[in-house]
């Protein structure tokens, strides 16, 4: 099972962990375990679709059985593949080995959305716990040697075995897996990779915890005026949060991006910016139980130390070895080529917003100031509405989230037949107010799998917004469909209010749809050829951005939730003329972050005082003094709470590159609805998961590299 497998280099805590509040809540006692027997979370999956997940039987206590019963039964699998005596082929070595694990996948699917959409301290203290377990249980067979012996053997003889190119590339791929994860070492230094990897997986958790704990907290807002500038649907929000924390005749901030975002976007009360602004950039690092900082330094030496165990040197080149990029200066190349003119069109917003600042205060409107990282959003919009005519508010009745979700359902149906139709309901869900849909290939009315939407915020739900399947597709072993989901953290709309989104909020929610796309077109046969490198993983979602802001969406989706009426042409007309506004600050909040991502673990010795680095290195790259990180170090959970983006934050650049490529190969049809470049686009990128170089396939399908001109022009940017 090839999924498993690979976690075991560093596999991280599966948490990114749910908030909890400063308030401290008191875990529930711990249920008496079931018998592996009766354990509804090992149990195969019933139902319609082909059996989907028991998320209302899903409990806490639960799962430590579960985890043995299926570390037992997989560990009989993978020996029962590692002692057979028979010559090693890829039927009985590469293909068995996708063929195992089926208990521990569907168990790891329920296991993700426990700690990630249904958290509480019981969920962190297990996780806490069985992280290390785990990580230690999947070395095992990463450096188990006579495992390694029985690929090695296929890998040998491979050509001589009359292998597809399929099967050649999986032989391939994963006799560099082993490699990769210390398959070569010596008994002691496999003894101190494992030791690695569990002590990061606790780290990891630990790192999760901490930050949820101060996403938890809260500003309490206790006079009405404060609310000066809000809209009454984000004003009813914070009430209700008030109301859940027991504060009646109060309004309360939740520190999340969220709930911070917009007030940072609209409020007029300066004081209550800062103090929000303060609070949400300080997550993680306030000198207090909660601060990660420590947490940092544990785990960029861990790192260090595994990547030069490994044979690499350092963890960025250890991460980035099955990669598009392969090269860390490459990325870096990359992202100093649009730093530049990013950084110069910050200076030029700066100078815009402080001329109306000082105009206002000039004027008597309001008091003199210089601007700061709290006054860039709220500024930002008075630039935009004196610029385009335009301020987020005007726009944001247009944006209801239901209208939005269908608007994105009409692009995939047009773009690539897919149709679904509500059937909440019908089947379990893990919160009431998660919605599911069936998902069908028009062309056939063929069931192609369940969309899982999970759109609010709540306590218990880590912060952000993700894409998960918890059943991918694939041929071997017989058709299976897929299970997908996707999850935000909008603020519901308070009682009797619809739940309106920024044009930011709608653009999050088409490129996690993008994500679903890519597993719902899905169509290998081998599982191990499924998964694509990380800076890969964002170009469909990406791509799946564009089709927001095109007149048939906005026309038919974008409808004002009082009167009905679609966005009337003049609005969208400002949009478009506005969609270079601001990619200053867009990207550089962006870049600031990846950069340092790259820089951190980019080195021969690691970082032992991260806040001191992080001011450093912004200072050395030139960092605007009105802006901040998207991601600071302390709360930076892509790089800490686990491996998977640290050393590749970069590849939401390397991705976008490829994705304005891309729309440039649609606008050059002359439609973005343009089928034979969307089929063309599916049958040679969406379809085929990693059966081939990615880098090969994008030539296929564009007939070059990506130019980076076409990101450069979709941002605003200087092109020579």
């Amino acid at each position: 099972m090839r999924t498993l497998f690979l976690l075991a280099a560093g596999a991280s805590s599966l948490a990114v962990a749910a908030p909890v509040t400063v308030f401290a809540e008191t875990a529930a006692p711990a249920a008496k375990a079931v018998p592996a027997s009766d354990n509804p979370m090992l149990a195969k999956w019933t139902g319609p679709f082909e059996g989907v997940p028991p998320w209302d039987k899903m409990q806490p206590s639960l799962f430590p059985a579960a985890f043995e019963a299926a570390m037992a039964e997989y560990r009989a699998e993978v020996h029962k593949i590692r002692d057979d005596e028979s010559p090693a082929t890829f039927k009985n070595v590469n293909e068995a080995m996708q063929l195992s694990g089926q208990t521990m996948t569907r168990l790891f699917g329920l296991w993700g959305v426990q700690v990630s959409n249904q958290s509480n301290a019981e969920v962190q203290a297990i996780d806490k716990e069985w992280s290390p377990k785990l990580a230690g249980f999947f070395d095992e067979f990463n450096l188990d040697q006579k495992l390694f012996q029985r690929h090695k053997a296929v890998y040998d003889k491979r050509a001589s075995l009359k292998l597809t190119p399929e099967q050649l590339r999986i032989v391939e791929r994963d006799y560099e897996g082993f490699v990769r994860r210390g398959a070569l070492l010596t008994p002691a230094q496999k003894a101190q990779v494992t030791q690695i990897n569990q002590d990061l997986s606790g780290a990891f958790s630990d790192f999760s915890a901490k930050v949820l704990a101060d996403e938890e907290t809260w500003i309490v807002i206790d006079d009405k005026a404060d609310l000066a500038g809000l809209s009454d649907s984000f004003v009813a929000s914070l009430k209700d949060a008030a109301d859940e924390r027991k504060l009646p005749g109060k309004w309360v901030v939740v520190n999340t991006r969220s709930s911070v975002q917009p007030l940072l976007n609209a409020s007029t009360n300066r004081a209550l910016r800062e103090k929000v602004w303060r609070a949400f950039t300080n997550r993680g690092d306030n000198g207090n139980a909660n601060d990660t900082n420590a947490t940092i330094v544990k785990i960029l030496k861990m790192r260090s130390d595994r990547a030069k165990l490994l044979g690499f040197k350092n963890h960025a080149w250890y991460r980035m070895d099955d990669t598009m990029a392969k090269d860390p200066a490459k990325a870096m190349d990359l992202m100093m080529r649009v730093w530049g003119p990013a950084v110069a069109r910050v200076h030029q917003e700066v100078a815009d917003m402080q001329a109306i600042a000082d105009a206002e205060a000039k004027s008597g409107k309001g008091a003199k100031i210089t601007i700061e990282p709290w006054d860039y959003r709220f500024y930002a919009e008075k630039v935009r509405k004196a610029k385009y005519d335009l301020d987020e508010g005007e726009i944001k009745p247009y944006l209801e989230l239901n209208n939005i979700l269908q608007g994105a359902f009409y692009a995939a149906g047009r773009n690539y037949d897919l149709a679904f139709k509500e059937n909440t309901g019908e089947i379990p869900v893990f919160d009431p107010n998660v919605r599911t849909f069936a998902v069908t290939d028009k062309r056939d009315g063929s069931n192609v799998g369940v969309f899982y939407f999970d759109g609010y915020a709540r306590a218990g739900k880590r912060s952000g917004a993700w894409m998960t399947t918890y059943r991918s597709q694939q041929g071997l072993g017989g058709e299976q469909n897929v299970l997908a989901s996707n999850n935000n953290n909008f603020v519901k709309g308070g009682a009797g209010e619809p739940t309106l989104i920024s044009l930011d909020d709608a653009t999050t929610l088409f490129h996690e749809f993008g994500h679903a796309i890519h597993y719902f077109l899905q169509d290998v046969y081998y599982p191990a050829l499924a998964e694509t490198p990380r800076d890969f993983v964002e170009y469909p979602s990406q791509v799946n951005e564009n089709w927001l802001l095109t007149r048939d969406v906005l026309d038919q989706y974008a409808k004002h939730y009082k009167t009905g009426e679609p966005m009337p042409q003049a609005l969208v007309d400002k949009i478009e003329k506005s969609s270079t506004f601001n990619q200053g600050f867009e990207t550089v909040e962006y870049l600031s972050s990846a950069i340092l991502d790259m820089k951190i673990h980019d080195r021969d010795q690691p970082v032992t005082d991260p806040k001191a680095f992080e001011k450093a290195t912004l200072a050395e790259i030139g960092m605007p003094k009105e802006m901040v990180m998207r991601h600071r170090l302390p709360q930076f959970n892509h790089l800490f709470a686990d491996d998977g983006y640290s050393a590749g934050y970069y590849s939401y650049l390397w991705s976008e590159t490829m994705d304005a490529d891309t729309w440039a190969a649609f606008t050059e049809a002359g439609s973005p609805w343009d089928k034979a470049t969307a089929d063309k686009f599916r049958a040679i990128l969406l379809s085929t998961g990693n059966e081939t170089d990615r880098a090969e396939a994008y030539r296929a399908f564009r007939g070059r590299d990506p130019d980076v001109k076409a990101l450069l022009k979709k941002r605003g940017f200087p092109t020579e």
